[in-house]
Order: structure tokens, then C-alpha cells, then sequence
């Protein structure tokens, strides 16, 4: 789609070079989202790609990715014997529903700071215990935990000026028994619910991330032997029939029962390995 109302292209090689954020700004990387709806008021587009950052990078105790990390490069990464937990980076990908075109420009950053409920990157970085580096205006960063970064749809809490720069993944998590599971409304249609159980081996620990049914991500922390009762009433405690999400692709109370279903299945599967 043309964006008639831009007036300037930015693309900075460095850090230095990015311009002081202003009204009408835009930033650009894989583009699927900005190119695909009209956007209004918009006057400047900043090409985050043109900083060249490194797509996926081992750093001392885990995996760094880029934000400007696609997904085909994503889901192409290799899953070393150490790191069995990588294996749901294709699985996340796929639940993107996007054809091959769309895997090669849409970016990991894009996907979480688009921030849509079903988002699968979302889904990825937080059971993953992902940290988010955002780079701040004047030259600052801070750090956030993933499961934190969307606080609604189409929302993150992010401030104007900030760019999500990497998202690191720790070696312990990486190593993780993990299970996931994932269901739509039709064949190829947006997640209604997609949740990810993994074993947190310190901690003896069974977390549970929901994303797609709810409105922002949910993480539930229980012992790693907990039993059926005690993950219903645990989600229960947690999510009552008002916070599902409600659109056209599902229904809130299918996608309250879907998300009980789905959180048992993975308790019994990681149970059982």
C-alpha cells in the first residue's frame, strides 16, 4: 500500500545517526504490517535495518536475537543438543500463518511491538524468559522482561522514542523441556489460544505462558509435579471469564475451556518425558 503522506526516508548506520523522535514518525523493518494498512499521519519512515544489526548472536549465558531478526532467519536457526528448547521457533513461525514471502521481510521485533493478541514471537520470547534491551532516547537503554513488554492489544510499554533493539534468551531456558500447544478457530486462522509449558529445572518449576486468548501474555509459575486439580484452580485463580479476549476469532468462554484444555495437555506431556 502507498503511504501517501511520507515525506522522508530515514536509514541510519549507526546509532548516532538516528533522528529525535517527532510526531509522524514510523519505524520501519520487515514492513508487513506498515505497507499492509494506511497510516494516517504518518510523515517519516526510520529503516531499522539499515543498522545491520546481527540477526542471531550466542552471547555469554544465552542467545541473543535482533529485532530486526526475521522470522525465516528465526526459524532456520539450528537447534543445537543443548538448546532443545529452540525447536519452538518454527513451531511459532508456522503459527504466524504467513506464506514464505512473508517469513523472509516480517521481523521478530515487529511481530512483539505490532503487539496483536495472537502474536506468536510474544508467545516465543516470554516462555522463553526473554529480556528485551530497548534503546532510549539519548543514548540510554533499559532492560524488561519479555511477558512484560505487552500490556494489551496493540499495546506495549514502550514510550515514544524507545526501539527495541535485541531480546536475549538464557542458556537455562534454552535447555528447557518445553511443550506447546495451539489452536484455531479455522484451518489457517489467527490463534484463539497459544500456550507454551516448560520446566524450569531450578527452580523445579512447570511455567506456563497463555497468549492468543488473552488480551497480553500470562505466565503461571507451579510446582513441576502439580496435578490436573491444581492447575485448574491455579488458571482459575488466576483468569476469570473476563479476561479472555474476544474478537472474531474466538469466543471468550471457548477460549477460557480452550485454555484449560491445552495447559493439561502440556502438564501431562511434560509429566510424562
Amino acid at each position: 500500500m502507498d503511504l501517501g503522506t511520507v515525506e522522508e526516508l530515514v536509514a541510519p548506520r549507526d546509532r548516532a545517526e538516528l533522528p529525535a523522535f517527532a510526531a509522524g514518525d514510523l519505524l520501519l523493518a520487515g514492513g508487513t504490517w506498515v505497507f499492509s494498512d494506511p497510516q494516517v499521519g504518518a510523515r517519516r519512515l526510520i529503516d531499522l535495518t539499515a543498522l545491520a544489526w546481527p540477526s542471531l548472536v550466542d552471547v555469554p549465558g544465552g542467545l541473543e536475537i535482533a529485532a530486526t531478526c526475521t522470522l525465516a532467519e528465526l526459524a532456520a536457526a539450528p537447534v543445537p543438543t543443548g538448546r532443545p528448547a529452540l525447536e519452538l521457533a518454527r513451531f511459532c513461525c508456522d503459527a504466524l500463518r504467513g506464506s514464505f514471502k512473508i517469513w523472509n521481510a516480517a521481523t521478530v521485533g515487529g511481530n512483539l511491538c505490532l503487539a496483536l493478541v495472537a502474536a506468536p514471537m510474544v508467545a516465543f520470547v516470554a516462555a522463553l524468559e526473554g529480556t528485551c534491551t530497548v534503546w532510549t532516547p539519548g543514548g540510554g537503554e533499559r532492560e524488561l522482561a519479555a511477558v512484560d513488554l505487552v500490556v494489551g492489544p496493540g499495546q506495549t510499554c514502550l514510550e515514544d522514542g524507545e526501539i527495541l533493539r535485541s531480546i536475549t534468551l538464557p542458556e537455562a531456558a534454552l535447555a528447557s523441556r518445553t511443550a506447546v500447544r495451539q489452536v484455531s478457530l479455522t484451518t489457517y486462522g489467527r490463534s484463539a489460544a497459544l500456550l507454551v509449558g516448560r520446566i524450569d529445572a531450578a527452580a523445579q518449576q512447570l511455567v506456563v505462558t497463555v497468549t492468543a486468548s488473552t488480551p497480553h501474555p500470562v505466565q503461571l509459575r507451579l510446582p513441576a509435579d502439580v496435578s490436573a486439580e491444581g492447575l485448574r484452580a491455579a488458571i482459575a485463580e488466576r483468569l476469570g471469564p473476563g479476561d479472555y479476549y474476544d474478537d472474531v476469532h474466538g469466543d471468550p468462554a471457548w477460549r477460557q475451556h480452550l485454555t484449560g484444555l491445552l495447559a493439561e495437555e502440556i502438564r501431562q506431556e511434560l509429566a510424562a518425558s
